[in-house]
């Protein structure tokens, strides 16, 4: 380049600085504030959904689990009651073996083997009755329990305690815990 193109380049340059758009410096912070603004906010808004994804997830876990929990009763319960309806059905088989033989005289032995025969079977019955847990309820002498004995009637009995059981009309099952069937009972009163 000759000296005499180096003042025309000069010249030139000059020009085109002032032709181009002057940015102001305080443009520029202004921007880049709003954009770290923005990004702060965006920022928060993402550590709070996080958070939030986090408590859903813990809160979905814990209800799986009482789910899962409550699924694990409720087959638990099927399994220990299944039983229920067919022992219900089976107890008045109990109650005709218990009346026949309470109507057979022990002391004539002519109907000593049909005695021996029903005490058998009831035996039986009640050994099938222990292993599925179905127990009796033979509440004769005790204090009456609402929980368990349905008084059919109360009469007033000088030599028992008061409220206590002086008579089993009809025995009570608990099928592993469960009452199935309260005992029929008769209730001394005071008086």
């Amino acid at each position: 380049m000759s000296e005499q193109d180096k003042p025309q380049q000069a010249h030139d340059e000059a020009e085109v600085n002032e032709q181009a758009p002057r940015q102001e410096p305080e443009l520029i912070d202004e921007g880049a504030e709003a954009q770290d603004d923005e990004l702060a906010q965006a920022r928060e808004r993402l550590s709070k959904l996080e958070k939030a994804l986090a408590e859903a997830d813990l809160r979905a876990q814990a209800e799986m689990q009482n789910v899962r929990r409550r699924a694990e009763r409720d087959v638990e319960s099927a399994h220990k009651f299944a039983l229920e309806k067919f022992a219900g059905d089976l107890l008045p088989v109990a109650d005709s073996l218990e009346r026949g033989l309470s109507t057979l005289d022990a002391d004539d032995p002519s109907l000593k083997p049909a005695r021996e025969g029903l005490e058998l079977t009831l035996k039986v019955l009640l050994d099938v009755f222990a292993r599925y847990n179905l127990e009796q309820i033979d509440p004769l002498g005790q204090p009456f329990n609402p929980e368990h004995h349905e008084a059919m009637t109360m009469v007033p009995a000088p030599d028992a305690e008061p409220n206590s059981v002086i008579e089993v009309l009809e025995k009570g099952y608990l099928l592993n815990g469960r009452l199935i069937r309260p005992a029929r009972v008769v209730v001394s009163k005071a008086g």
